[in-house]
């Protein structure tokens, strides 16, 4: 058998068998600090895929970052065939201020493909897909939602990319919706150039949230296993196929006040369903918050102090709705007690 050549990613040369963490410079700061983005890559000794894993596009999104710690402490690695390239910080200065956006108050998800010679945030969405992107056959993308506001774990994807919904589905998070791109995203320009992926969402702004973590732990490991990159030892497949959504909106404060909420995520709800009641802080008014369509909640506000016009439940328009907290609740129990998230295994 040909030995493989090594895996060229800026300016280094991981050979097979082997694994590193190399960092690129991005900039340096008006102190004279150098920022670079840090990649861990694990060059397999066998031919197979490249597939990258990311974290921390938006600085403040750290769950994702803990999943990529987890993940690189798997044991599953030493009979990788392909390449796994993990980010856990891409936007390192949002990560150091735990903000959304980098210095110059520009968002990085809408600054793809970015240039060699543009903003701060172009530069580094440049450098990010030509040393990254452009290298791999997939990626999986993990982001939660902003701050003060809780995202279920669900993987979003391409309504056009057909393959990728079957790894989607091999993910084994508890919701996929098919969601439109967005301009200047990551996912937009990636599929443009030939490389589809997963986008994660689980959990809250600046917190970690210990199921989102083993969701997502889980999930990249079993569509490493979809691809043929590692074995299943180890690996526990989703028992239950995900649910499957279409749509989605935002149910909105009725007034401003204080939210007393009566439903969260991973419940259903029927239209008319009252999901919580604003209050003024005297408790002379009350008004309810009631779902104008049925779904799945698969986000919501955790703030109780809201003004009126607040986004506060995230609802989806779900296939087989009587199946999907079934569904849902399966996909979750599975990894409570697996063995890959004994402390001595994983964490």
């Amino acid at each position: 058998m040909a030995l493989r050549s090594p895996f060229e990613i800026g300016g280094f040369h991981i050979p097979p068998g082997t694994r590193r963490t190399v960092d690129m410079p991005v900039s340096v700061l008006s102190d004279h600090t150098p920022v670079t983005m840090s990649a861990h890559v694990i060059h397999g000794a066998e031919e197979g895929p490249a597939l990258f894993v990311s974290a921390a596009i938006h600085g403040d999104e750290v769950i994702g970052v803990e999943i990529a710690r987890r993940l690189l402490r798997s044991r599953q690695f030493s009979r990788l065939k392909g390449t796994l390239i993990v980010v856990p910080i891409v936007n390192t200065f949002g990560f150091l201020n735990h903000s959304r956006y980098l210095p110059d108050r520009r968002d990085l998800n809408r600054s793809f493909p970015g240039s060699e010679g543009g903003s701060l945030a172009s530069r580094l969405a440049h450098l990010f897909m030509t040393e990254v992107v452009a290298r791999c056959d997939l990626g999986i993308d993990l982001h939660s939602a902003a701050i003060h506001r809780t995202n279920m774990p669900q993987i979003r994807v391409s309504p056009k990319a057909k393959e990728t919904l079957e790894y989607a589905d091999a993910f084994g998070a508890p919701v996929v919706i098919r969601s439109s791109l967005r301009d200047g995203s990551l996912r937009k320009e990636a599929q443009k150039a030939g490389v589809d992926i997963l986008l994660y969402e689980a959990g809250e702004g600046l917190r970690f949230d210990e199921q989102s973590a083993r969701v997502g732990v889980a999930g990249i490991l079993r569509v490493m296993h979809a691809l043929g990159m590692i074995p299943d030892d180890g690996v526990p497949l989703a028992e239950a196929v995900p649910v499957k959504a279409s749509d989605s909106s935002w149910e909105r404060a009725p007034a401003g006040g204080l939210l007393r909420a009566y439903k969260t995520t991973g419940e259903m709800v029927e239209e008319g369903d009252v999901l919580g009641i604003v209050a003024d802080p005297f408790g002379e008014e009350e008004v309810e918050l009631t779902a104008s369509q049925p779904g799945l909640i698969i986000g919501r506000a955790n703030m109780p102090i809201v003004n009126e016009g607040d986004a506060l439940f995230h609802i989806a328009k779900v296939s087989a709705p009587e199946e999907a907290e079934t569904r849902i609740e399966s996909l979750n129990a599975q990894l409570d007690g697996a063995a890959m998230f004994d402390e001595d295994e994983i964490i």
